[in-house]
């Protein structure tokens, strides 16, 4: 409503419609909001502490350990950083949410919050992508190669992500403004948009923040994994099921959590343009919807972690030596694990960059990496 407010003094200048009279219009709830928001509140923590715990080992792992053999390392230790970053700005959002959209922490703090968060949202999202297509790549192009050439352009596509998630992440947090509530004493952290034209604003960040988040990066992810699973190359057709699996794994995760965030976006984007009738049922189902698909779209912070690395047996192997062997190097259980390492059996065709060659598992993948995580 506040939003609406906004855009009401354009509207109501040309517009005899449905919408002439919304600043006048209260709608009733048919639902308990602040028992919404202190649900959302509820699952927000669970998902700080299961993505930060989560997070912070694996990028504590990947620090630790030898990662020269692990082509996709960069792309695994970023997107880790990236989710980490986001599920950190969580207790803050939690915090005003639980004050029903009451901001006390001032306007820098509103403008450099959402830029912390927005900015490796994107970045994890990003990252996601480029490691698909680097996957298929490697199979396909440059088998098991892993020269100082490719590890340089890999560094500089990982600067070039962040830069362009920072730069996707700037529109949106120019216009925040820690503003006077006009149906309460509430402060509140929302975009102010120019004047004369609030609504072209609002709808070409949504619709930008649709293309960049999603109908984008989901067609490549699905493109690119789809050709790494007939490109992939094992010794027995389980194996190959194995890597098929783990493969539609990854293209399913992506599209659960982000694609009801997205269509509902885009409902919103579609009311603001007139093309959905404004109603109090529309009101109220954005109101629950965009609060819902957000929070469910974060999930993937806690889920990347494991399909990106735990299920990676190397990436165990590197566990029990941060944790377990860390001291143990004298009585020889560190390298008794360095001798046990294996190739990915669970994991082959997916995490490895080199076709098979001479149809044993060793050799499915000439490289092995540890992954890390949205």
């Amino acid at each position: 409503m506040e939003i609406f407010d906004e855009l009401n003094l354009n509207l109501t200048e040309h517009d005899d419609g449905n919408l002439t009279h919304v600043e006048t219009l209260v709608c009733p709830a048919g639902f308990n909001r602040s028992a919404i928001l202190y649900l959302m509140s509820t699952l927000y923590i669970f998902i700080f502490i299961i993505g930060l715990v989560a997070n912070s080992v694996v990028v504590w792992v990947n620090v630790r350990a030898e990662r020269n053999r692990y082509e996709t390392h960069l792309y695994i230790l970023n997107l880790a950083i990236a989710d980490l970053c986001v599920v950190a700005t969580l207790p803050i959002w939690v915090s005003s949410l639980v004050q029903h959209g009451h901001w006390p922490f001032g306007e820098i703090m509103c403008k450099f919050t959402h830029l912390v968060y927005s900015v490796n949202l994107f970045g994890s999202i990003f990252f996601l992508t480029c490691m698909s297509v680097d996957r298929y790549l490697s199979v396909a192009l440059f088998g098991d190669s892993n020269s100082w050439q490719k590890k340089m352009m890999r560094r500089a596509i990982c600067v070039m992500v962040w830069v362009l998630a920072l730069l996707a992440s700037l529109p949106d947090t120019h216009f925040l403004h820690a503003v006077k509530s006009t149906h309460s004493d509430s402060i509140l952290c929302r975009p102010v948009y120019p004047a004369d034209s609030p609504r072209e604003w609002m709808v070409g960040i949504q619709l930008s923040f649709i293309v960049l988040g999603f109908a984008i990066p989901f067609p490549v992810i699905a493109v690119f994994y789809v050709l790494l699973a007939g490109a992939i190359s094992s010794s027995t057709d389980q194996e190959r099921r194995i890597s098929r699996k783990i493969i539609f794994t990854y293209i399913v995760v992506f599209l659960v959590c982000w694609l009801p965030y997205h269509c509902v976006l885009l409902v919103d984007a579609l009311s603001l343009l007139g093309f959905l009738p404004f109603s109090c049922q529309l009101e109220n189902f954005l109101f629950v919807a965009l609060h819902a698909t957000q929070c469910f779209s974060l999930i993937h912070c806690c889920i990347n972690p494991v399909i990106y690395n735990f299920i990676n047996k190397n990436y165990r192997y590197d566990l029990m030596k941060a944790f377990i062997f860390k001291y143990s190097t004298k009585t020889g259980l560190a390298k008794l694990i360095d001798a046990s390492r294996v190739s990915e059996t669970e994991y082959s065709a997916v995490e490895n960059h080199a076709l098979c060659r001479d149809g044993s598992l060793d050799n499915l993948m000439g490289h092995k990496f540890a992954a890390a995580p949205v």
